[in-house]
């Protein structure tokens, strides 16, 4: 079975509204057409529309156009599977109005049913609470602490294809990589995680990085997130960038995402005073 491309929209919305005398009412109703929407396949479509005062001004914008493109007048595309979110976005004076509690724990939200398959954290009452977060971090622990082999037979015997391959190399990495992004984004929105789980997460990306046995928190910032800033500084900050890979990191990157290997020449210089740099890090 296919795994489905699930966007979760109104939940993974804010609004950005603007009128003209560049005040939002308080009282006015703001509402869109759907709290969700599920898109099952690359290519589907669906049309999101907004009710609001008039003289409310906006345009649409996705997050992630690798994932969801959307149009001027909110036609989504489905690009591939994962999940996104479609920010409303005004181009004047900027006044926002969230859909849901925050954007951090929209994106949160959207994962726990793309990911985790875990349909019981879809509670928009509980969402974004100390209970939700934390049991979003069991599944979070349950997904670290399972085989990497987990899935495989049931895979080839069956034709499951959440994973790609039935290579067990390739299925174990693409395993690895799921667990990347998901440990990725927990530490990017960190509310309400455990300094423990904290520490794990860290210790686990660490482990993966260029010049690892394994390198699969690298190929996921190289490959998914080269023009994302917020994932490769947080990359740097984790001390996954060494003097001994530096190169070898900047080699990967060659002409690609200028604005990324920017910011990675300029964490160093080879020699003595990169060596002072890394030595000042506190790994």
């Amino acid at each position: 079975m296919k795994r489905r491309l699930s966007l979760i929209l109104s939940l993974c919305l804010v609004l950005i509204l603007c009128t003209p005398a560049g005040n939002l009412n308080a009282a006015a109703t703001y509402k869109l057409n759907a709290k969700t929407r599920t898109l099952n396949g690359v290519g589907k479509k669906c049309t999101l529309t907004l009710t609001a005062p008039k003289g409310t001004k906006a345009t649409w914008k996705s997050s992630n156009s690798s994932i969801a493109s959307v149009t001027s007048k909110g036609v989504v595309t489905a690009k591939k599977i994962g999940f996104g979110k479609a920010v409303f976005k005004e181009c004047r004076k900027l006044e926002k109005i969230c859909c849901y509690p925050t954007e951090a724990v929209a994106e949160l939200l959207a994962a726990a049913v793309t990911v985790f398959d875990a349909d019981y954290l879809l509670d928009t009452a509980e969402a974004g609470t100390k209970e939700w977060l934390e049991k979003w971090d069991a599944k979070l622990k349950a997904m670290l602490d399972a085989p990497e082999t987990e899935g495989y037979s049931k895979q080839v015997l069956c034709g499951e294809e959440d994973y790609g391959s039935t290579d067990p190399e390739a299925y174990t990495g693409n395993r690895r990589k799921e667990r990347v992004r998901m440990a990725l984004l927990r530490l990017l929105h960190p509310a309400g995680c455990s300094e423990e789980l904290k520490s794990r997460l860290e210790q686990y990306l660490l482990h993966l990085t260029k010049g690892c046995a394994h390198e699969e928190t690298w190929l996921v910032i190289w490959k998914e997130h080269g023009n994302d800033k917020e994932y490769y500084h947080l990359f740097a900050d984790l001390g996954c960038i060494t003097k001994e890979n530096q190169n070898d990191i900047l080699a990967d990157i060659g002409e690609d995402y200028p604005e990324m290997k920017s910011f990675f020449m300029g964490l160093g210089q080879t020699g003595d005073n990169f060596q002072e740099f890394f030595d000042g890090l506190d790994l």
